[in-house]
């Protein structure tokens, strides 16, 4: 009984590190932010 109890939270585990992997990296990855001072978004620092 605790052999499938353990394999369970293993495999439920590993799927929820996948998801974060896939969801963080994958899917919608982040825009890289600009660093503008207006609202013309020229650069200038």
């Amino acid at each position: 009984m605790n052999s499938i109890v353990q394999n369970i939270l293993v495999f439920t585990t590993l799927a929820f590190a996948l998801a974060f992997i896939v969801r963080k990296f994958i899917w919608r990855p982040k825009k890289a932010s600009t660093k503008a001072c207006g609202n013309d978004g020229c650069g200038c620092s």
